[in-house]
């Protein structure tokens, strides 16, 4: 894992891990990272002073994903082998409990009230009750991806691959609300810092689908951006859209809907993360192992619309990046 110093634009350590990480998490409240290494399923925790890995915890043969609930108490870790649900308490470091799931998981959500996950399947979805920790019934059948917990943890939003739908479901009655017929596969979700507009990417179409999700959500535009869009992350202001066989990155005008620019980054990038004072842009690209870091402002300003100003500089990470966060030092 590479720690990259935003302050200087570069690599500041790497750190050694047993496994190849993909996904990583950070405290706010705690001065730590978190690692997931899916094929040992273990949890690395990284200390922020010294940026050494400082405890490691195996909990599967294979985990999928995880989510750091809001109280930074619990992190919730998916598991494929064994199919489970296990909840890490980060003060022991230590399982907590597991849950047995009924079918192989794909996408995690936990509400911000820590009282509810959802957990989608190929098969569909399952509610979970944190607290009794008992898996509901099946709130919906179908080949589910990404799933999302919106208007404080009421409405549950999750992504129907086989169907090419938008759900919605009422968590505290658990049934459904509405299926939105969308243009792409929604493999990919990404809210406005508002939370009002929720953008969805997949196959499909080289576009973004833009979703009003308060009360019966409903889809509002799909919007041309770049070729075979994937991942996406937001400022307060723009849409950073990847497009990993083109190579760039479409930027998007929230307001708007409308691409203000197109920038170079390299190659295959994969992840986009935006940094909490809307400063820079972190574009990961797998292919070349390295991340494009983009200045917001500038990009904000429509300096050189369609060129590389907006392009600070390239730094070399290491193979494959998949994943990034940035902590305050």
């Amino acid at each position: 894992m590479a720690a990259v110093d935003l302050g200087v634009l570069a690599v500041a350590r790497h750190i050694p891990l047993e496994g190849a990480p993909t996904e990583v998490t950070a405290a706010a409240q705690r001065p730590s990272v978190y690692a997931l290494t899916p094929d040992n399923g273990t949890v690395h925790e990284i200390q922020i002073d010294n940026l050494k890995l400082a405890r490691k915890l195996a909990v599967a043969s294979q985990a999928i994903t995880m989510a750091l609930a809001a109280d930074e108490r619990t992190l919730y870790v998916l598991a494929r082998e064994p199919r489970s649900l296990i909840a890490v308490d980060l003060d022991g470091f230590k399982p907590a409990w597991k849950l047995q799931l009924p079918d192989e998981p794909i996408g995690l959500a936990i509400s911000p009230d820590r009282k509810t996950a959802a957990v989608s399947s190929a098969q569909g979805i399952h509610l979970v009750d944190l607290d009794g920790r008992r898996l509901g019934a099946l709130l919906g059948q179908g080949d589910y991806g990404p799933v999302q917990f919106h208007d404080e943890g009421k409405t549950l939003l999750a992504g129907n691959r086989g169907e090419r739908l938008l759900s919605a479901y009422s968590v505290a009655a658990q049934r459904l609300i509405t299926h939105l017929p969308v243009s792409v596969r929604p493999d990919q979700f990404c809210f406005s810092r508002d939370r009002g507009q929720l953008f969805v990417t997949g196959e499909g179409m080289d576009a973004v689908v833009v979703v009003y999700p308060y009360f019966t959500p409903q889809v509002g535009d799909t919007v041309l951006a770049g070729h075979a869009p994937g991942a996406m992350d937001v400022s307060e202001d723009l849409l950073f859209v990847a497009s990993p066989t083109s190579g760039d990155v479409s930027i998007l005008s929230i307001a708007t809907r409308k691409v203000i620019a197109v920038v170079p980054v390299g190659s295959d990038p994969g992840f986009i993360r935006v940094t909490a004072n809307d400063q820079y842009a972190l574009v990961l690209n797998r292919k070349s192992g390295d991340v494009a870091i983009l200045s917001v402002p500038a990009i904000a300003q429509k300096k050189n619309r369609y060129k590389t100003a907006a392009l600070l500089t390239v730094i070399p990470v290491g193979s494959r990046p998949v994943s990034a966060v940035v902590r305050a030092v």
